[in-house]
């Protein structure tokens, strides 16, 4: 059993830096896909194996999944908002230290969800009816506050609503459409992001790939505000990772610095995803698309201690691997970057997620694709924050709780 559950833990390694590293291959998808076939699977293995392997994919992906944020420019839905502060450090030359800012705090949220896990256990049963009550509200309360952060208000309401109309339009409709997200995430967040970089030239320098220097002022904020804002934000639907640490940073400190956001934003990612599979069983709420797909092959009348100590030791084994295997990658990426010319790279990822795209969400995925790239340059060349396009998840979700 103990080899069984090993071998596993390192294929879920294994597929979670496929997809870390490739655009447009989401956790979700590969564990969409194991859900089709598990019927094979459990002819020879048992389902709590099968959740080994999604839960290793899953804490690895968030690991990984800030090397091409930092380094392509072509990010997942949750890490959307290293694309800023890792570029400019990407740029002077720190491409290895955005990353390695990332992965601590990746590997201080392991920390924090073994601390927060039993609590949710025994108190989320009790307030659920109460969680599902204020969750619009919370999200309009959440919007509102990111958008008057920004200098032109107007202009980031603007962003938000426009944003919001698209993904109503995506989402709430009657098309036949497979994985909707994929196309309206992948234009207004990804191929957006490398159009502009085409268009404005970016020239890597060489990398210097040296570690940071790690004290109490840099680690105090941004870990303090992780523990106090993930654990809030890990139940409630369409606020990603992003919101979340953009609306801790402006809480705990106004004036929160790039590598302190890093740091913040690579621990809430974890946070949110690793609490997610605590939450399903501890409230049957699925957070994210792989909690869903564990709870289809362990239902909640059927999880035991045992089940549940077994999904905490996979998380922290998983934690501490990649916080090394991240580190690996980051280093190679780091020496050859540089020699790679930006724009045509930039190209061939756009051209990759639309192939993507079109595999898994068809014409009507490509037209949605084209028109959310276009929201997504409107969004970068208005000024506002990029953060305001998350508008796409969070009004439609609004809508569906007050409807």
């Amino acid at each position: 059993m103990l080899l069984e559950i090993s071998l596993t833990l390192l294929i879920g390694i294994l597929a979670g830096t496929i997809t870390g590293l490739l655009p447009g291959i989401h956790i979700n998808l590969l564990a969409a896909l194991l859900i089709s076939i598990s019927a094979f699977f459990l002819g020879f293995t048992s389902p709590i194996i099968l959740i080994i392997f999604i839960i290793s994919m899953s804490i690895t992906h968030t690991f990984v999944d800030f090397i091409p944020s930092v380094f392509l420019g072509a990010p997942d839905e949750d890490t959307i908002f290293s694309i800023l502060p890792g570029h400019e450090l990407l740029k002077q030359g720190r491409g290895y230290e955005a990353v390695y800012l990332a992965t601590i705090g990746s590997f201080s949220a392991i920390l924090i969800i073994l601390i927060i896990a039993p609590i949710f256990l025994i108190i989320l049963p009790k307030i659920q009816t109460l969680i599902v009550i204020f969750i619009p509200y919370i999200l309009i309360f959440s919007s509102l506050f990111l958008i008057f952060q920004e200098k032109n208000k107007i202009l980031g309401f603007s962003v938000f609503i426009l944003s919001g109309f698209l993904g109503i339009a995506v989402l709430n409709s009657n098309i036949d459409l497979r994985e909707p997200l994929l196309p309206l995430l992948s234009g207004l967040f990804g191929a957006s992001s490398l159009i502009i970089s085409i268009k404005t030239k970016v020239k890597i320098p060489k990398q210097i790939i040296a570690k940071p220097r790690l004290n109490k002022n840099l680690l105090f904020h941004p870990i303090l505000a992780s523990f106090a804002s993930a654990p809030l934000f890990s139940f409630i639907p369409a606020i990603g990772s992003g919101q979340a640490a953009a609306i801790a940073s402006t809480i705990i400190n106004k004036k929160i610095t790039q590598e302190k956001f890093l740091i913040l934003l690579g621990s809430v990612n974890t946070i949110i995803l690793g609490l997610s599979f605590i939450i399903i069983y501890s409230i049957g709420k699925a957070r994210t698309g792989v909690a869903a797909a564990a709870q289809k092959l362990i239902p909640i009348s059927n999880i035991s201690n045992s089940d549940l100590f077994i999904i905490l030791i996979t998380i922290t084994i998983t934690g501490i691997l990649c916080f090394y295997w991240t580190l690996f990658l980051a280093r190679r990426f780091s020496e050859t970057i540089e020699k790679i010319n930006y724009s045509k790279l930039s190209i061939f990822i756009i051209l990759f997620i639309s192939l993507i795209v079109f595999i898994f969400s068809g014409w009507i995925g490509i037209f949605i694709f084209i028109i959310s790239t276009a929201m997504g340059i409107f969004g970068i060349l208005s000024g506002a924050r990029r953060i305001n396009l998350i508008g796409c998840l969070i009004l439609p979700t609004i809508l569906i709780y007050l409807l």
